[in-house]
């Protein structure tokens, strides 16, 4: 089987898209044998090398400046779809016909797609946001929005294979070793665990380290975790080494972080269900519009605490919501979380699609 995935990465959209089709890639190389490709486009603080790293072949489509005539998410591709798609057909004609291709971008819609409908056998797409029309096959919606049945009405075709919620989760192999090795939390807070996923451009994570000063807690341990393309890690790194704080960049086994942490702070998003598989609690700040409702929805659950967006969350503010949360609302954070992440991550989306 030749599977291709369409994805990128930079400072603008983050690891999220690129980490979760990784994750896909490795386990078909695993448990299908299968024969997998990347096409990317050398953007801003991409993870091209990460990729390669994993000794997965990486198609590179040729740099373009930005251009003023793209807007929001089509920002993301720097060229027009009719382009991307004509580089995309161009870069693969060296591999042949592949029997999947899976698409990973908030830029990409129905007019790419149905430019590729010729030159592939069957069309994946990942989305989170359902605000836009898909010509595939299956399409793969990892979020448990409160209304996920109805999301996609009239945005896919009639026969295409619907993959909804957490238990289509999409979790690397270390985070089922690791709930297996998962300790029950007491409601104590001794050991935090800071993370913004891998940009972080607002700088989430400083303000999350201030607050954390401000408690004067020396008996806290705190894990700090950013990725390569972060812009201010060496900020980051200096703060930790005059606060005594533990600093890690590009991490591999982020799961074993989440085992040893009572509390963590971070982002939405895909590491929603990572933490709450490992039953791990979480202040939130959303540093993206798209990643609101769903935190909002998650809050309502009791799984996490969701602080707002990230231009209204102080410093201060933060530091308050810790110093709250230690007994008896962490300890019931965390059983929500055991509870309600019990379900993710057990239907294979391989062998279902």
């Amino acid at each position: 089987m030749k599977v291709v995935f369409r994805v990128d990465s930079s400072l603008q959209i983050g690891s999220g898209h690129l980490m979760r089709c990784l994750t896909m890639a490795e386990r078909l190389k695993k448990e299908n044998d299968a024969d997998v490709y990347f096409v990317m486009r050398a953007l801003s603080g991409n993870l091209i090398d990460l990729v390669k790293q994993k000794k997965i072949s990486v198609l590179e489509l040729p740099q373009a400046g930005s251009s003023s005539a793209l807007s929001g998410y089509a920002k993301w591709l720097t060229v027009t779809q009719e382009q991307d798609a004509a580089e995309t057909i161009a870069s693969m004609k060296a591999i042949g016909t592949p029997d999947v291709l899976v698409i990973d971008s908030y830029a990409i819609d129905i007019k790419w797609e149905s430019i590729l409908r010729l030159h592939v056998k069957k069309i994946m797409v990942i989305d989170d946001l359902a605000n836009r029309k898909h010509d595939c096959d299956i399409l793969l919606d990892q979020n448990e929005y409160l209304n996920k049945d109805k999301r996609y009405e009239g945005l896919v075709p009639q026969n295409c294979k619907l993959l909804l919620g957490a238990r289509y989760a999409i979790l690397r192999e270390e985070f089922y070793k690791a709930r297996e090795k998962m300790r029950l939390r007491d409601g104590k807070i001794k050991n935090i665990l800071v993370f913004f996923g891998g940009s972080d451009l607002s700088n989430e994570t400083i303000k999350a380290l201030e607050a954390i000063v401000l408690l004067q807690r020396q008996d806290i341990r705190v894990n700090v975790i950013v990725g390569q393309s972060n812009p201010n890690k060496e900020a980051i790194e200096n703060f930790c080494k005059k606060n005594n704080m533990y600093y890690f960049c590009q991490i591999d086994n982020i799961a074993e972080f989440m085992n040893q942490a009572d509390l963590a702070i971070g982002a939405g998003g895909t590491v929603t269900w990572e933490r709450c598989f490992l039953g791990l609690p979480a202040l939130v700040i959303a540093i993206a519009e798209n990643q609101v409702e769903l935190t909002v929805n998650c809050a309502s659950k009791g799984i996490l605490v969701f602080l707002g967006d990230k231009s209204k969350v102080t410093t201060t503010l933060l530091s308050k919501e810790i110093y709250k949360l230690e007994g008896g609302e962490l300890l019931r954070l965390a059983q929500n979380c055991l509870i309600e992440g019990a379900c993710y991550g057990r239907k294979d989306i391989f062998t279902e699609s």
